[in-house]
């Protein structure tokens, strides 16, 4: 019986007291059948699986170093068969990293995502003020190093604030290690604040994985998903400047930050999901592993200097519907690339572009892209006479588009081997510029 009350909250006998006190008052209820039904409801309420990082040592201070506490306590559940371990609202200070062993959720008190955005706006709260918050500062200044939380097998981290209050927040920002890995079968990362991480979760080396209800600014890389050969899930994820949009530190975010990077990923489920300010918003890459196929829906890019870079993706195709994108900063915005290195299939559906960029699309390769239902405006910012998709090689299918500029509207480079442009509305008069030996029929 000991061991069972050590792991119920001391709320729960607070509470408890108080009721029991109030009934024995009130209904003259003897003190033996308090006792009894005490001892009936503690066995229903009974929670072998349920434990507290208190409990274990923690502290929650927000400068006693928990690493320790929290790893006896989530490698005590796992000997159990796996469990629960709950960390108060309080501020956890890491000197370390922690391992979520197969089968354990380390939780917090958020059951939805919060939003820090006091840290721009004084009027809200800032990281510290509320909630369950975990302070990072291992390994600053490299990349290298483990993750500082690592989930396993069936784990899950869920309802945490992870903050670095050591990383600048007006100049190039400090490196550090990726904040969350998730690996081997089924990991999930749900309800998880990311305020300010490097480098923010490394989905790679899994099966299933499962990214729900995740915001945050991470500066270098939001997620990273490779090795995948079951299908995972990215759902609900929106990458804003919460934290810092201070003129140097967001200059540096949007030269060099890519929120969604996807290199070998055999049917992802991406859906929801939305990025601010950064290089690239979602990068398709070759690994030693492959290229990614999967479905987007729902996925938008705002002030990226490009939205959708695609250096390569797989045969089968990436299938991209209800996108948003804007860009119009940078060298040279652009919401689309199609690099020269792209032999795949990718498709765009109901989706709208807007800039003032200078162009919506740059595509070469070997491969076929397509753009279907999908609205173009305000491209050839400049007034330099670009079209709003240039086609340098590859296929090429414009059907059924709405382009509301009297600009340029396509432009087929001498090395494209396929087009078809047909049933487009347009403004003005039809521009479709064709230096290829393709034959077009039906332009308008």
């Amino acid at each position: 019986m000991l061991s069972t009350i050590h792991k119920i909250p001391t709320a729960f006998f607070t509470g408890f007291a108080r009721v029991f006190a109030a009934a024995k008052s009130k209904f003259s209820i003897s003190t033996s059948a308090v006792i009894f039904f005490l001892t009936i409801s503690l066995a229903g309420a009974a929670t072998p699986d349920f434990y507290t990082v208190t409990d274990f040592g923690a502290k929650g201070d927000g400068k006693t170093d928990d690493t320790a506490a929290f790893q006896k306590a989530m490698d005590t559940a796992a000997q159990a068969g796996g469990g629960v371990v709950y960390a108060p609202r309080g501020n956890y200070f890491f000197a370390g990293h922690l391992n979520v062993p197969d089968a354990v959720t380390l939780k917090g008190v958020w059951e939805s995502v919060p939003a820090h955005n006091g840290e721009r706006d004084r009027n809200f709260p800032k990281p510290t003020d509320d909630g369950t918050t975990f302070l990072v500062t291992e390994n600053a200044g490299t990349e290298d190093g483990p993750a500082f939380i690592t989930l396993n097998q069936n784990a899950t981290l869920k309802g945490v604030v992870i903050y670095y209050p050591n990383q600048i927040s007006d100049g190039e920002p400090t490196p550090y290690p990726w904040a969350i890995a998730m690996r081997s079968k089924n990991p999930a990362v749900l309800a998880v604040e990311l305020l300010n991480p490097y480098n923010g979760i490394d989905a790679s080396k899994n099966e299933r994985h499962l990214i729900r209800d995740v915001q945050g600014q991470p500066l270098r890389r939001g997620i990273w998903i490779d090795a995948i050969y079951d299908i995972g899930r990215v759902e609900n994820v929106h990458f804003n400047p919460w934290w810092s949009q201070k003129k140097a530190l967001f200059d540096w975010q949007e030269k060099h930050g890519e929120a969604f990077i996807f290199g070998r990923t055999d049917w992802q489920y991406v859906y929801n999901t939305f990025c601010f300010g950064y290089n690239v918003g979602y990068k398709f890459v070759k690994t030693k592993t492959g290229a990614c196929n999967g479905n987007f829906l729902g996925i938008g890019a705002d002030d990226c200097y490009t939205a959708v870079d695609v250096e390569q993706s797989a045969p089968f195709g990436l299938l991209i519907s209800n996108g948003e994108f804007t860009s119009f900063h940078g060298p040279d915005p652009t919401m689309v690339r199609v690099e020269a290195s792209n032999s795949g299939s990718v498709r765009f559906v109901n989706c709208a572009y807007w800039g003032p960029c200078n162009q919506i699309a740059e595509i070469a390769g070997r491969g076929t892209v397509g753009f279907s239902d999908c609205t173009f405006v305000q491209w050839d910012r400049n007034k330099e006479n670009r079209a709003a998709i240039q086609v340098d090689s590859g296929s090429v299918l414009v059907r059924g588009c709405e382009f509301q500029e009297d600009k340029p509207q396509v432009e087929l480079g001498e090395n494209v081997r396929r087009a078809v442009v047909s049933e487009n509305i347009i403004t003005g008069e039809s521009r479709i510029i064709n230096h290829s030996k393709v034959k077009l029929s039906g332009a308008n």
